[in-house]
């Protein structure tokens, strides 16, 4: 059986042994007009009165927007709300264009401009998040969790804020979008990791597709709803990158339509789980560098047996990746057993360390094998998976090994594919 996976900048062709169940989101069409679709929801958006009602000339606006490792179309949206803004009379030199890089690396020029397009890059005030920038943080107080944070000064003090961004699902966040272009997207360090804390992350519903009553999530809305005058826009997508759904207006009434609208795609049941599953990042961006790839493979163990094979295929063009803190601390774990005694150090707490608790989750549950064209295998093992350079003859061996029962997720975490009895897989 020949199967398309999500993998790099054009994508990976393999054939694989039937039986082999393919789970995929259910198709959506993408929207025939983009631009006319995101002028209506600015103009008639959900909670609130039109954009153009609210924004004054001289106000100060902040237009937030995702990154790089981020599949949000900025170069569709953005133009279509800075028009928006001007029309609406607010001055071109009032808008600052804010990348919520979060805790990633700041980005070069060349990537600016592709993640905007030169139009928007070369006339606007395009400004990049550093969370590590005390004299660009200001303090909100604690949380309902007694969690600090800080936040982007220029955003907390902008007239008006514009939050956009795409909704997918979201390994512990439940989904994407909505609240996190605040908590962590121009959150300041240490803010983030309190937010993605070992008790956090560790919670039972910190998982795909849970948003209320789930405790990140919820410190996220927190946040961002203490700030004055935010309108939010996020888009849906379909596998072809097309927009298919547009929500704008009210931070948490837009959200919470988008979730919806996405949940009745990405929501898949299987009867049993499989000994052995194919798994993807969803291509680029999302599958950038080994970091990421923890979304893929989370959202295959939904679906894998207690002891079964995982098989991540993921580019990595940009590697583990080096800056950061996850290589520095996987290679000083050295094992899984030194990852978990590392987790379980009284007071442990370092950047990244999500991404080693999501880790050790998973390779308690399943044997973890990675394909990728941008690392060796060397830096596979430091990383404390298992190389594979073959897919189609790696999945004949592992059915041997493990079991059949086979599938794919072409789309990795694009999809929360589900067994009742596993719906938040941990390793207790």
């Amino acid at each position: 059986m020949k199967i398309e996976l999500a993998y790099g900048r054009n994508g990976l062709t393999v054939d694989l042994p039937e039986p082999c169940d393919v789970i995929e989101p259910h198709p959506v069409p993408g929207l025939a007009d983009e631009r006319a679709a995101l002028l209506d929801a600015l103009r008639h958006p959900l909670g609130c009165p039109a954009l153009a009602e609210l924004v004054k000339p001289g106000m100060r606006v902040v237009v937030a927007h995702s990154d790089i490792t981020r599949a949000t179309p900025n170069e569709r949206i953005l133009p279509v709300i800075l028009a928006e803004l001007e029309g609406a009379g607010v001055r071109r030199e009032d808008i600052t264009l804010l990348n919520a890089l979060g805790t990633h690396r700041r980005h070069t020029e060349a990537e600016m401009r592709a993640l905007l397009g030169d139009d928007v890059y070369n006339n606007y005030r395009c400004l990049q998040h550093d969370p590590h920038d005390a004299e660009n943080l200001i303090s909100l107080g604690v949380t309902c969790f007694n969690h600090p944070v800080r936040l982007n000064r220029l955003l907390v003090e902008a007239d008006f804020k514009i939050l956009t961004g795409f909704i997918e699902p979201h390994l512990f966040a439940g989904f994407s979008g909505g609240p996190k272009c605040v908590l962590p997207g121009l959150a300041g360090a240490e803010s983030v990791l309190t937010n993605h804390g070992l008790d956090m992350v560790g919670h039972p519903n910190a998982n795909f597709g849970i948003t209320e009553g789930n405790p990140l999530w919820e410190e996220m809305m927190e946040m961002a709803l203490r700030l004055s005058n935010v309108f939010l826009l996020n888009v849906t997508m379909n596998r072809q990158r097309q927009i298919t759904g547009v929500f704008a207006g009210d931070l948490r009434t837009a959200h919470r339509a988008g979730c919806e609208f996405a949940r009745q795609s990405v929501m898949v049941k299987v009867d049993t789980p499989y000994d052995v599953v194919v798994t993807t990042n969803s291509g680029y961006p999302l599958d950038q560098n080994l970091y990421q790839t923890s979304k893929g493979m989370r959202a295959a163990q939904r679906v894998v047996r207690r002891g079964g094979a995982i098989l991540m295929a993921a580019a990595c063009e940009d590697g583990i990746p080096n800056d950061g803190n996850y290589a520095r601390l996987i290679a000083q774990a050295g094992s899984l057993q030194g990852l978990h005694e590392m987790l379980a150090q009284p007071g442990f707490a370092a950047e990244d360390q999500w991404q080693l608790q999501i880790q050790a989750m998973l390779q308690d549950w399943a044997d973890v094998y990675v394909y990728s064209d941008g690392l060796s295998d060397e830096q596979i093992r430091t990383a404390l998976f298992i190389p594979c350079r073959d897919i189609e003859r790696t999945v004949r061996e592992l059915q041997k090994k493990y079991g059949p029962r086979l599938c794919v997720l072409p789309e990795g975490p694009q999809v929360i594919a589900y067994v009742e009895q596993l719906i938040n897989p941990t390793s207790g």
